[in-house]
């Protein structure tokens, strides 16, 4: 299991433009050079804790099959290299903090 977490701002516009190119809070794929994610739901409540505490904005847990994405782990985390196409997100659920 891949898991990303994002504002469900960036993922609306995702949908429209059919992939996702955010890789954190605040930064692109451009800038980052890859997509931050997680492995299971107890990396993600950290990464939540650590870098979204203060987000008052919905957040949504991307859920990805990470059938031919270029996903290499590095330091523990996964990382997507390259645009996360909306067709590799199987499951969508809201975030809400203090959930796992």
């Amino acid at each position: 299991m891949i898991l990303h977490l994002a504002y469900a701002t960036d993922w609306d516009k995702a949908q429209q433009d059919g992939e996702y190119r955010i890789s954190t809070r605040g930064r692109t794929l451009e800038q980052e050079g890859f997509i931050h994610c997680s492995k299971d739901h107890t990396q993600l409540s950290g990464v939540a804790q650590a870098f979204y505490a203060d987000v008052t904005e919905p957040l949504l847990i991307l859920h990805l099959d990470p059938t031919g994405l270029d996903i290499r782990e590095e330091g523990g985390f996964p990382h997507l290299y390259g645009p996360l196409p909306v067709a590799a997100v199987t499951t969508v659920t809201p975030y809400e903090h203090n959930t796992f």
